[in-house]
C-alpha cells in the first residue's frame, strides 16, 4: 500500500483511538473492488495493532480499515512484513498454525457461542470458520471448518514493504448462521469482535487492534471483543 500524505494524516489521528472500547465502522458509497490494492480505499485505517495480551509494541506494524454498505462488511490490513512467512495453500487450510495472516473474528452478542473466524495469508489463502463453542459453560471447544460464507472474496498482494489483505463479507449469508445473532445490521448497529495478526517472521508475535486483559483462550475472548458499531 502507498500511503499518501492524507492518508498517513489519518492513520495518525486514528492510532490515538485504537484502545477504544468502540469502534465506528463507517458506511460507503464507494464502489470497493476486492484486489489487495488499498490505493483506492477511502476508510481511514486503525492501529498499529499491538501484543494481543499485554498491549506491547509490535516488531512490525499492522493497521486495519473497515466500511460497510446494505449489503456486505469490508476490510483492509496493511501489513509491514520484512519476512513473509507462507505459501499458497488449498481453502480452510490451517495456515494459522503455519502461514502470517491476518484474521477477524465476529460475535454480534459477545456470548463466545456460533461466531465466525476467517483469516488470510498473504498469497490469498482463506479459511472461515465457525466457533460453535469456547468454553466449558456450552459443552467445551466446539469448532468446524465444514463451513462456508457464500460469496465471501479476498485477496492479498505482497508489496515492498510486506504485503496488503482486503476481504468482503455478505452479510447475507452470515444471516443463516443459527443462534449467531447476525441480523442484517442497520445505522447504530452493534457488533462485538476484533481484528488480529499473526506474524511468523524473525520473532513470532499474535496481534490485535484491541489488546486483552487475559489470555485464558489466546485469541478467542468474546467477552473482552472491541464493539464494532456501523455508522453512517
Amino acid at each position: 500500500m502507498k500511503f499518501t500524505p492524507l492518508i498517513s494524516l489519518l492513520t495518525f489521528l486514528f492510532c490515538i483511538n485504537n484502545y477504544s472500547q468502540t469502534i465506528s465502522i463507517p458506511k460507503t458509497n464507494e464502489k470497493i473492488t476486492i484486489d489487495g490494492d488499498l490505493t483506492d480505499w477511502k476508510t481511514p485505517f486503525l492501529g498499529p495493532f499491538v501484543i494481543h495480551n499485554t498491549a506491547q509494541k509490535a516488531a512490525q506494524q499492522t493497521f486495519v480499515s473497515l466500511s460497510w454498505n446494505n449489503e456486505n462488511l469490508y476490510i483492509a490490513y496493511n501489513c509491514t512484513d520484512s519476512k513473509i512467512i507462507g505459501t499458497p495453500q488449498k481453502k480452510d487450510s490451517e495456515i494459522f498454525y503455519t502461514d502470517d495472516l491476518a484474521e477477524i473474528f465476529l460475535d454480534p452478542d459477545g456470548d463466545g457461542r456460533n461466531y465466525i473466524e476467517i483469516g488470510v495469508n498473504a498469497f490469498s489463502t482463506h479459511y472461515d470458520l465457525l466457533l460453535k463453542c469456547i468454553s466449558p459453560e456450552c459443552g467445551g471447544w466446539k469448532t468446524t471448518m465444514a463451513f462456508d460464507i457464500a460469496g465471501l472474496e479476498s485477496v492479498s498482494k505482497i508489496n515492498k514493504e510486506g504485503y496488503s489483505v482486503e476481504i468482503k463479507i455478505p452479510f447475507s449469508s452470515l444471516e443463516k448462521i443459527e443462534n449467531g445473532g447476525f441480523s442484517k445490521p442497520k445505522t447504530g448497529t452493534k457488533w462485538k469482535g476484533n481484528t488480529f495478526r499473526i506474524d511468523y517472521g524473525n520473532t513470532t508475535e499474535y496481534l490485535a487492534l484491541q489488546p486483552y486483559k487475559s489470555s485464558k483462550f489466546g485469541f478467542h475472548q468474546p467477552k473482552e471483543f472491541a464493539v464494532f458499531e456501523f455508522v453512517e
